[in-house]
Parts: C-alpha cells; sequence; structure tokens
C-alpha cells in the first residue's frame, strides 16, 4: 500500500515557511563572520547571493510543480540522473539540512545563555558550554514534537515565528537607517572607495557568498512541502519566488546598517580598525552587538530575535530533513522504519524522531563555522545536480505537466550550475574542515549506497518466482553469459535460434528471461493471474532453444515481477554478470523521443554489457540469407561487435561476411581511405579473423541512402548502433535506425558496451530516457 501525506499547507503557509528558512542563520549568526571576510562589500554578497539563488530557485519551481512529493531535488535527481547520482542527492539534502539544524540548534543555545547572562546574579553563564548544549538540545525536542503533531502545525508555528521576527528585524532596520543619516560623513568611505569596498578582493566575495549561502535556500524547503500543499502545481512556484522577493531587500538593507551603523567601542583594544573588522571579530555574536549600537535595549530585542529567527529555521528545516528521508525510505534508499506514518497524525513520526537524535549528536559535537561552510558545500552541490536534472528532462521528458517553466533553457540553468560550482571551489578552499566534513558524508553515502541502497531498491521493485522450465546442463563450464528477455511469442523462434547460435559459439550460459510489468500503484505481489502465461512463454522459449542449438547448452529460466521492465532486465545483468543482452524488436513506428518505443530504448541505453537487438525476428533469418553485410558506419573498432555476430553466425551456415564503408572524401581520397582501413584491418587482426571477411569502399554524399541501395541485395544486415561518440543521445542513430526500419528482411543491430565509467557519464550528461511512469 502506497503511503502519501495529507494536503493541508495554503500558499501563506509555504511562503512562511521558506522566509523562515531563510531569515535564520544567514543573519544572526554569518553576517559578522561574513562580514569579516567580504568587508563593507557584504551588501553586494547578499544582493548577488540573490541573483544565483534565483537561477536555481527557477529549475526549483519548475520541478516543484512537475513532482509536487516529498523528497524534492532528491526525487527529480533520482528521475533524471543514473544512480548513484539519486541516491546521493538524497543522502546530501539529508544531512544538508541536518546540519544545518545543528547549526540554528547552537546558535539558539548561544542566544538563550546570553540572554540569561544578562539576568543579574547570572553573569557568568554566557560562557557556559554545558548550558549552550542543554538549550540546543531542548529546542531539537520541542520542535521535533511540533513537526510529529503535523504539518499544518508546522505552518502555523511557522507563520507565528517569522511574523515575530520580521518586525524585529523592521525595527534593527529603521533604527540603524536612523543612526546611519545622525552619523553621515563617517561612513560613506566604506562604499565610495573602491579598496574599502573590497578589502580582499572578489575571492572574499565569493568565500562570503558561499559561506552565507545556507540563508538563500530556504526556498528547497518548499519543495519538500509539495505532498501537502495544496494546488501545488500552482502555489509551490509562486511560494518559492514570493519567498526570495521578501527576504533579499530585508539582507541587503541588514548588511548596509551592519557595516555602516556599527561603530567601534570606547576602549576597545582589540587589532580591528574598522566597523567590518569589528563585526568579523565578534562572529555569531555581532549582530547582537550592532543592535545594542543604536537601538533602545537593542541587545535584548536582537537576542530574542535570534531566538525566533533560529527556532523559525529550525521548524522550518527539520521538517525538510524528516521528509526527505522519508521519501528516501518511501523508495527503499534507507530502512523502512523511516517510511512509517503516524496512522492518527499522518506524519512520519519516526523519520522525525531520527533525524531529531541527528541533530542533537551533531549539534553538541560538531564546531559552528565550519558546520556552517560543510552545510553550504552539500546544498551548492545538489543545487548542481538539480540544475543537470531540469535539463535532462526537459530534453527526455517533455510530456510532464509543468506548471512553470524555466525561460532561456539551457542557458539559465547552465549559468546556475556554473556559479553553485564556483562558489563551493572558494568554499573548499577557504574552510578545510567544512570540506573534509562534506568528503566525508559523501564517501559515506557512496559506501551504503552500493552495500545497501542498491539491493534493497532492486529487492523492493521486483521479486523472482519459481519457473517450469529449469536448468538441463551443469554451468560449471560457462564462462559466458548471455541473457534473452522475451515477451512476445511470435518473436520466440528467430530470438531462440539467434541466441543458440551465438551461445554455440561462445560456449556460452543461456539465461531467458520474462518480466511481469506491474502498475506502480499496486504492490508486485498483485500477479498471480499473469504468472501461468509468463511460464508457458519460458517453457515455450527452452522448448525453442533445445531445437535450435547445435549443441546443448546450459539455461537458466527467470520470471521477473516488477514495476519497470526497463529496471528488472538490468538487475538481472548485474546479478547475473551476463556478457552479452539480446533482445527483439517486431517493428512499428517511430515516435517522438523514441527510437523503439520507450522500454526498449531504456533497456538498450542502461544495459551494462553488450547488447545485440533482433529487428523482426524470424526463425527462417539464416535460411534464405546468401550473405551476411555489415555496414562499418564509423570505424572497424566500433564494428568489433557486429563481425563477431556475423562471424558466428557466418560459421554456422557457412555464409560469406561481407563488410562495407561508404565515404564521404572526395574521389581523390579514395587510396587514402583504403590503406587507412586496410591499416586497420592489419592492427585488429589479432583480435578478430578478418581473414573470411571481403571488404569494399564505396564514395559518395549520401551514406545513408547508398547504404539503403546497396543492401537490397543482401538478405542479413549486422550494424553496429554506436557511432556518433561517446556523448551520442541516440545509440542507433540515423543510418541503423532507417536501415532496421526499410530493410524488409531481418537486421541485427549491435551496442558495444563502453565501461562502467563512460557509461556513466554519458548517462549523467544528460542522455537518458526514462520510462513514463504508470
Amino acid at each position: 500500500m502506497a503511503t502519501e501525506l495529507s494536503r493541508t499547507m495554503s500558499l501563506h503557509h509555504v511562503v512562511m515557511i521558506g522566509v523562515g528558512a531563510m531569515i535564520g542563520a544567514g543573519i544572526f549568526v554569518l553576517t559578522g563572520i561574513a562580514a569579516g571576510v567580504a568587508g563593507p562589500a557584504l551588501v553586494l554578497v547578499f544582493l548577488l547571493n540573490g541573483v544565483v539563488t534565483t537561477l536555481t530557485a527557477l529549475s526549483y519551481a519548475e520541478l516543484g510543480s512537475c513532482f509536487p512529493e516529498a523528497g524534492g531535488g532528491y526525487l527529480w535527481v533520482k528521475q533524471a540522473l543514473p544512480q548513484p547520482s539519486g541516491f546521493l542527492s538524497g543522502w546530501m539534502s539529508w544531512f544538508a539540512h541536518a546540519v544545518a539544524c545543528s547549526l540554528y540548534a547552537v546558535a539558539f543555545g548561544a542566544f538563550g545563555a546570553k540572554i540569561l547572562s544578562l539576568v543579574p546574579g547570572l553573569g557568568g553563564l554566557e560562557g557556559s558550554a554545558a548550558l549552550r548544549s542543554a538549550l540546543a538540545v531542548l529546542v531539537t525536542v520541542v520542535f521535533a514534537w511540533i513537526n510529529y503533531r503535523g504539518a499544518e502545525e508546522t505552518g502555523r508555528a511557522e507563520t507565528f515565528v517569522t511574523v515575530v521576527k520580521i518586525v524585529i528585524i523592521a525595527a534593527f532596520c529603521a533604527a540603524g537607517l536612523w543612526a546611519i543619516l545622525v552619523r553621515a560623513g563617517s561612513w560613506e568611505h566604506y562604499f565610495t572607495d573602491g579598496r574599502s569596498f573590497l578589502p580582499h578582493g572578489f575571492r572574499g566575495i565569493a568565500v562570503a557568498m558561499g559561506l552565507t549561502f545556507i540563508a538563500f535556500e530556504g526556498y528547497e524547503i518548499i519543495a519538500q512541502c509539495g505532498e501537502e500543499v495544496v494546488d501545488p502545481r500552482r502555489n509551490v512556484p509562486r511560494s518559492i519566488f514570493l519567498s526570495i522577493l521578501i527576504v533579499v531587500p530585508i539582507y541587503v538593507v541588514v548588511a548596509f546598517v551592519a557595516v555602516a551603523g556599527v561603530t567601534i567601542p570606547a576602549g576597545y583594544a582589540g587589532p580591528a580598525t574598522t566597523s567590518w573588522q569589528y563585526l568579523g571579530e565578534l562572529k555569531e555574536l555581532a549582530m547582537i552587538e550592532a543592535a545594542a549600537r543604536f537601538l533602545p535595549f537593542g541587545a535584548l530585542v536582537f537576542l530574542v530575535g535570534g531566538l525566533f529567527s533560529t527556532m523559525s529555521a529550525l521548524n522550518a528545516t527539520m521538517y525538510s530533513s524528516s521528509r526527505v528521508s522519508f521519501a528516501m525510505a518511501r523508495d527503499h534508499n534507507l530502512p523502512a522504519v523511516f517510511a512509517r506514518i503516524h496512522p492518527v497524525r499522518r506524519t512520519p513520526h519516526f523519520a522525525t524522531m531520527i533525524s531529531a537524535a541527528l541533530i542533537i549528536a551533531m549539534a553538541v559535537a560538531l564546531p559552528i563555522e565550519q558546520v556552517a561552510s560543510a552545510t553550504d558545500a552539500m546544498f551548492l552541490l545538489l543545487f548542481v545536480l538539480v540544475n543537470i536534472a531540469v535539463l535532462n528532462l526537459r530534453r527526455n521528458r517533455p510530456d510532464l505537466e509543468r506548471g512553470f517553466r524555466v525561460p532561456l533553457v539551457p542557458f539559465l540553468p547552465l549559468l546556475a550550475i556554473a556559479c553553485n560550482l564556483g562558489l563551493a571551489v572558494f568554499l573548499f578552499g577557504h574552510y578545510r574542515l567544512g570540506t573534509s566534513i562534506t568528503l566525508a558524508f559523501i564517501l559515506a553515502g557512496v559506501g551504503i549506497y552500493l552495500a545497501y541502497a542498491r539491493r534493497r531498491e532492486a529487492e523492493a521493485e521486483e521479486r523472482e518466482v519459481p519457473t517450469v522450465y529449469q536448468e538441463v546442463a551443469s554451468l560449471a563450464e560457462a564462462d559466458f553469459r548471455i541473457l534473452t528477455p522475451v515477451a512476445n511469442p511470435r518473436s520466440i523462434p528467430g530470438l531462440m535460434k539467434l541466441t543458440a547460435l551465438l551461445a554455440s559459439s561462445r560456449r556460452a550460459e543461456i539465461v531467458l528471461a520474462n518480466v511481469v510489468k506491474v502498475p506502480a500503484q499496486l504492490p508486485v505481489s498483485a500477479t498471480e493471474s499473469l504468472l501461468d502465461e509468463a511460464r508457458e512463454m519460458i517453457r515455450r522459449s527452452g522448448d525453442a532453444i533445445r531445437k535450435a542449438s547445435p549443441e546443448p547448452r546450459p539455461v537458466t529460466a527467470l520470471v521477473k515481477v516488477a514495476h519497470s521492465v526497463p529496471l528488472a532486465i538490468s538487475n538481472v545483468v548485474a546479478s547475473r554478470r551476463i556478457d552479452l543482452l539480446i533482445l527483439g524488436w517486431r517493428g512499428g513506428f517511430k515516435r517522438r523521443h523514441s527510437f523503439f518505443g520507450s522500454v526498449l530504448d531504456e533497456t538498450v541505453f542502461n544495459a551494462r554489457c553488450d547488447v545485440v537487438m533482433m529487428a523482426r525476428p524470424s526463425a527462417a533469418f539464416l535460411d534464405r540469407a546468401k550473405r551476411i553485410l555489415v555496414p562499418i558506419l564509423f570505424d572497424y573498432r566500433h564494428a568489433l561487435l557486429s563481425l563477431d555476430v556475423a562471424l558466428a553466425l557466418s560459421a554456422a551456415k557457412g555464409i560469406p561476411v561481407h563488410t562495407i564503408h561508404v565515404s564521404e572524401r572526395h574521389e581523390v581520397e579514395r587510396e587514402a581511405v583504403a590503406e587507412a582501413f586496410a591499416r586497420e584491418r592489419e592492427a585488429l587482426s589479432a583480435r578478430i579473423d578478418l581473414s573470411r571477411v571481403r571488404h569494399r569502399i564505396v564514395h559518395a554524399k549520401n551514406v545513408v541512402g547508398t547504404l539503403l541501395s546497396l543492401v537490397k541485395e543482401a538478405d542479413l544486415v549486422v550494424v553496429e548502433g554506436l557511432h556518433e561518440g561517446v556523448l551520442s543521445r541516440h545509440y542507433f542513430g540515423e543510418a541503423p535506425e532507417r536501415l532496421a526500419r526499410e530493410i524488409p528482411n531481418t537486421v541485427i543491430l549491435t551496442k558495444k558496451y563502453p565501461g562502467h565509467v563512460l557509461s556513466w557519464v554519458q548517462k549523467f550528461l544528460g542522455t537518458r530516457r526514462p520510462e513514463p511512469h504508470g
């Protein structure tokens, strides 16, 4: 049974959650630290960060309106990019939000201890680490309970806390601006003299932007609310932009007031000679001191504002952290306990409690400044993945219903990627401990994915059921394995004959599989009525293999029940260590964004082994063949698998093999082309026997048309599919596709697996075609 959250949050509630998450540590905790790094250019830092964050917010608005579910960026990256990218995005998001919560909890402890120290007789409490830790734990427990109560309670608490916080900040800004007017003439040089405005140059701006970026990622939390927002396709984008529109001007004014309004107190004996140096020296308590300079009871008022601010951000970020872990558990990437929903409150109560425990542990153990840098770095890297995801999904899933569309694609997402990566690099160079924490979390995530999440996800997505047709020979002798999925009874004779001949040439084990697809809304157990048909298809395939095999080969039969056919086949390839995947295509009309249908396209693309696809399988495909023709579309190295297949079929039936290359180069270069191919054939002679292959070179302008005219006399064509380079989006390209569609007889297409690294790069750079859900 699917677990879903209830929709109770209005636009107003969601905007308050976003604003509350933004106006938190960014102003009250990190402003002083950032002022020490950037100087008076802190104003520019906040303004530029507003621009940079808006670029990524555009992507969040589009994807949030497409996938209004709990999980946010984790779900989007998982939809668009190959694993472990999706898992890591969720892992990074969960820990980034948890570390951010720890930052807010520690800040609450510092502010609370400072307030208590103002009470007569309690002045020594300000420096008590035990008191700060106790207050941090207390506030975490309180807001964990509020999040357990429900999203509506979360939104109401956020609204109250955020309104109080904005009122206090407004009073601070008004008093600060008045103080600046009174002191006219003493601060202008900070903003008119270039050397004073940029004391650490543009590097200081970049580092400060990276450090304070956490103050701008509150809209990311809005995406986590998608499953609980009323009319999410309309309200999620609106709430994202409204949050940024409210917060960025507030930040700019606060930065200006802090730098221009603060003066170094009389009797100060420290090294600071300017206001921004003084603020940097005070670090997280800098804004408290700033308020004390020009606001009556400023320290106390701003401490109260700091308490409300950190509580607001803690509330919103804890909400997000629990929803990410909930979504990951629902996808079987984390233990199932995270996905449990309270029967009355309808909230992920275990995910909330576990996140709270993690927050408390880090709040007690980790230093505040480096934790902030680690949090920023993780969010920046997560935003890079999200921007790549929006580009990928725009190309590969144009069918998605989008409540908002990013303008000027791909330029704005690419600009966002460059900005986020640049800030992360500057941040890594300035805060070494934060870098170590970030890398440790990422490496831990990779380890957990490989050891646990990958297996659990596969187990949940499919199940294997007993089959009638079992192994017919010993498996000990086979060191090469061929997988042939069967789905269409009419394709069985031709596919099994091709499988048997290739297995005999390689002395391979044969694995037969039938995948029973279950709708996404049903569990994989709801398939009993379909299993008899699947077992019968497996039995017929086994009989056809025995009839077609020149010699007995070991055969294993599988029936898989899964939500995704391509994923199930990919899992069999991995678990059975398959070397060659043989598929059948009965033909059909080409559709937009698809060559052979979404299932075949996705299966071919994600296969981590060599692939052979038989177009219009027929048991008589060799009986009528006069020759086997192998078009060389790129060069011999890319046609090795095609030549292997052709030579295996030739050896079985004694049919001659011919290769043909259509060159677009000018006639005068005919000799140079011939010499190049001769050198290639000689270099490859140790890897494959080309002595039985006749070769021909034809010079023509129209490669595809010439090939079509030349292969009409051939009954069987074997052609390589990967000929456009490692970044090609369409593995079978124009020429092989047209050959497969326009030649009436059987055509065999091949794809040589490029290796794990290149295969992952191809998928990551936007060439994956996700299978539509449902």
